[in-house]
């Protein structure tokens, strides 16, 4: 089956705010509309107190700028907009222009699936002012959620040890968008599989479930109720148990698997949804065991996030697979990633670049000013760290200073020739043309593995995880000081007046 990614088939040019629009429409009156910039998507913290970031939702953007056009009702609507005095807010020579606008940005952007860490660009826009612009607010929409999701799950499965997690979220989910892009984050992350169908169909992700409370209910006993549904699926049962009462729902499923077996089917395991999921897992193997049924599996559910999961494995519970759904969906411990979108720089009159910065009193939130990108440095397949520089800048093969972005006195020396090195943005679109192969799903999600592979464990711990060195390249370091020296002084020498 041909497996479609295109969600985004028509334009949704408007999925902005507001502000982009009118920011747009001032700078086409003061024709800076054309003037080339240089945009940076990034977030400043990691989510979950974590120590590490997955990325996703490149694909999405790519559909989005693919799309990018100001359609007939987009223009209407616009020239409907009145301000308080009934007059138009767009001109309608601004609306001609916009009729006619064609997306022309170079998109660069860390693939989806990798590993990443405050500060560093998860994606570099550059192009007309109007254009780069426009794109903050859906570019943020999308990779902010993925990412968060992605990475959710990749806790998660880091918590499961290896054993299966299964996405149950869609009932819980914000919207039936947020449900598909949770879905495809969470398989990115490491989930096995969804009980989400349409993600299934959209995005070739396996899906799974067995049946609810509702069916065991639907009959006059629990064990009719198993009967009914090995009768229905005898390849793939896997009953659940604790509708009445957990026990004897096991003693009730190992004897519908006997049954199965006498029919030579394989009765596959029991969930658990509800109650104290160490202890009922923990009889529920010793009578599967007794019974003769070591091979069946034992599935536990209820609100289950990465902290229960290691709870439970800490408690030497007897569960093999897990099923995690509203607090994996929803991000339920923190539901935003909070990524910024920041000009780093403008392309003068004479064609050269200049760098800029916003300058605050939080230096978190100071930008990293330039056309930049990022290298990441191994060591015997493990990531060392990542190093934010200049495009035009030439790096030393004889040793490197990285300087912390919101600590100066934390710095690292590198060696670049005795590591392997990676640049981390991708070209994706050239002058508005996709030059990027986009990977298949399962590819992004072995990616993500293979990232998570590359880090030291001191890094993924959930609690207080150990920092992983990011930071700017020396000369980086010093135009930036520089240039927030000089916006101080100009702004105090403003004040003195």
């Amino acid at each position: 089956m041909k497996i479609t990614k295109d969600l985004y088939q028509s334009s949704l040019v408007l999925l902005t705010d507001f502000y982009q629009l009118t920011m747009a429409y001032a700078y086409w009156k003061s024709g800076k509309g054309e003037q080339e910039a240089v945009f940076n998507l990034f977030f400043r913290k990691h989510p979950f107190q974590g120590g590490f970031t997955l990325a996703a939702g490149l694909d999405y953007v790519i559909d989005f700028c693919r799309n990018f056009r100001f359609d007939k009702n987009d223009l209407e609507y616009l020239q409907e907009m009145k301000n308080k005095d009934g007059s138009p807010v767009f001109e309608q020579d601004f609306l001609v222009y916009l009729e006619n606008l064609e997306f022309t940005c170079d998109i660069d952007a860390v693939e989806e699936g990798t590993v990443v860490f405050p500060n560093a660009p998860l994606v570099r826009v550059k192009g007309p002012l109007i254009q780069c612009q426009l794109l903050e607010t859906p570019l943020l929409n999308i990779i902010n959620f993925q990412t968060l999701i992605a990475t959710k799950a990749a806790r998660i499965n880091l918590a499961a040890q290896g054993e299966p997690v299964l996405e149950f979220g869609l009932r819980r989910a914000q919207g039936i968008d947020g449900a598909l892009a949770a879905s495809r984050a969470a398989y990115i992350g490491g989930c096995a599989s969804t009980s989400n169908v349409m993600a299934g169909k959209l995005f070739g992700i396996p899906v799974a479930g067995t049946h609810a409370h509702s069916w065991i209910m639907s009959f006059e006993t629990e064990l009719e109720a198993f009967e009914a549904y090995a009768e229905a699926f005898p390849d793939q049962c896997v009953f659940l148990v604790d509708t009445y009462d957990t026990l004897n729902g096991v003693r009730n499923a190992i004897k519908v698997g006997e049954i199965l077996r006498s029919k030579g089917k394989e009765m596959l395991g029991i969930r658990i949804d509800s109650g104290d999921l160490a202890y009922f897992s923990t009889q529920a193997r010793q009578m599967l065991d007794e019974a003769g049924f070591p091979d069946a599996k034992i599935v536990a559910s209820n609100d289950l996030d990465e902290h229960i999961i290691a709870s439970l494995k800490s408690q030497d519970a007897e569960i093999n697979v897990w099923g995690v759904g509203t607090k994996l969906v929803t991000a339920y411990d923190q539901p935003a990633l909070g990524a910024v979108y920041k000009l780093s720089a403008i392309k003068n009159s004479e064609g050269a670049w200049e760098p800029k910065v916003k300058v605050s009193q939080q230096s978190l939130k100071i930008n990293i000013p330039g056309y930049h990108n990022v290298k990441r440095y191994f060591s015997k397949g493990k990531a060392v760290a990542d190093m934010i520089y200049l495009e035009d800048q030439e790096i030393d093969s004889r040793g490197v200073v990285i300087i912390d972005p919101t600590d100066a006195t934390r710095r690292k020396r590198l060696m670049p020739a005795f590591y392997q090195e990676e640049v981390l943005l991708k070209p994706i679109f050239k002058k508005g043309e996709k030059v990027y192969t986009r990977p298949n799903l399962h590819e992004i999600r072995d990616r993500a593995a293979q990232q998570l592979e590359s880090l030291d464990k001191a890094h993924m711990r959930l609690i207080n995880p150990h920092l992983y060195p990011v930071g700017l390249e020396e000369n980086l370091h010093h135009l930036r000081m520089e240039l927030v020296l000089q916006a101080k002084k100009f702004e105090n020498g403003h004040q003195a007046e």
